[in-house]
């Protein structure tokens, strides 16, 4: 067993036991369910699932997760996984599985559909929908001019006891890595233990930041960008108070990460698998998640929200997202500095 896996199989075994999907194995063959393993919600993709299976006419059986926690699962059931799919919430888990050795080689098509930067240069996954990491603020208390514009103010005294974080996330662990990688070990885990004296918040999700500025509980928060319009379906637009601003160019808080799909090897001729995976790719799919969620789409000739910057000028940190696979040493660090 390599270290790669140990890390992750020893964090699937820290986490209770996610519910099984049913039966039907991770297999090329196409008369039963697509069996994916989401790291989205089932709040969230649940309906996308359904329409999948209504245009389709293919049945999704979903067992829904932490990206994180179901990269060590697949990590940990190697080639006996009933998956079929893997739909995780950040580069960093895919590019987990896919040092494992455990991902298929995805159909030419999609394998090239969107930007280079936002998908595996070796075809073994995609990304679907990007995501910026933005900092969530209460304009009650702060102007935007205050906020800060690098990631780097945060650990300022001035925002003692201020700031939330959602450290078991795996949005913020995949920021964590392109940190390490950007920045180095050791800056990064200066960073860190900077929050933890500055008293930073912990939260379990980035809605829960969101909810804790917007009712002025917290002043700043890390969250990516789309949960300022999550939070607009939920409570109504004109009940969202907090605002959110992007950092500047090149700082580690300017990090523009994607929502991606990869199919396990044991579906590599899947039919079903490759048609979920192109379906998620198609505009309609893309134009979903713009109206639905606020991301990014990455397919070229898809619009994004009017309001938000074309996402070729969120220049964050120069890092490949294929190169935010070490999520072991990541969380590694996080326990270490006591945010785990």
């Amino acid at each position: 067993m390599s270290r790669l896996t140990a890390a992750l199989v020893a964090a699937a075994l820290a986490v209770p036991l996610l519910a099984a999907c049913g039966g039907g194995g991770g297999s090329d063959a196409a008369d039963g369910p697509l069996v994916v393993y989401s790291g989205r919600s089932e709040e969230l993709v649940g309906p996308l699932f359904t329409q999948f299976t209504t245009e389709t006419g293919i049945p999704v059986e979903a067992r829904y997760g932490d990206s994180a926690e179901l990269a060590a699962q697949l990590v940990e059931e190697g080639d006996r996984t009933p998956a079929q799919v893997f739909f995780a919430q950040d580069a960093g888990a895919l590019g987990a599985v896919a040092a494992e050795g455990l991902f298929a080689q995805l159909p030419a098509a999609a394998a090239t559909a969107v930007p280079e930067n936002y998908r595996s240069p070796e075809g073994t996954w995609t990304g679907v929908t990007g995501r910026a990491r933005v900092i969530a603020y209460d304009p009650r208390q702060v102007s935007e001019a205050e906020v800060p514009d690098s990631i780097f103010d945060l650990t300022d005294p001035k925002w003692k006891g201020k700031i939330g974080i959602a450290p078991t996330n795996a949005s913020f662990q995949a920021f964590v890595t392109a940190m390490r990688v950007s920045q180095g070990d050791e800056v990064t885990k200066q960073w860190l233990e900077g929050l933890v004296a500055n008293d930073a918040q912990t939260y379990e999700k980035n809605g829960l930041i969101m909810d804790a500025v917007n009712a002025g509980q917290i002043t700043l928060g890390l969250v990516n960008h789309y949960y300022l319009y999550e939070m607009g379906a939920e409570i109504g637009p004109e009940n969202v108070i907090a605002k959110i601003k992007f950092s500047k160019p090149e700082d580690p808080g300017a990090l523009v990460n994607v929502a991606g799909v990869g199919i396990l090897q044991g579906a590599a001729n899947n039919p079903n698998a490759a048609k979920f995976v192109e379906w998620l790719l198609s505009a309609p799919t893309q134009e979903w998640f713009v109206t639905n969620t606020g991301e990014y789409p990455l397919l070229p000739g898809v619009a994004a929200r009017a309001e938000l910057p074309p996402l070729d000028s969120l220049r964050g940190p120069n890092v490949p997202l294929a190169e935010l696979a070490d999520l072991p040493g990541t969380l590694a660090m996080l326990e270490d500095v006591g945010l785990l």
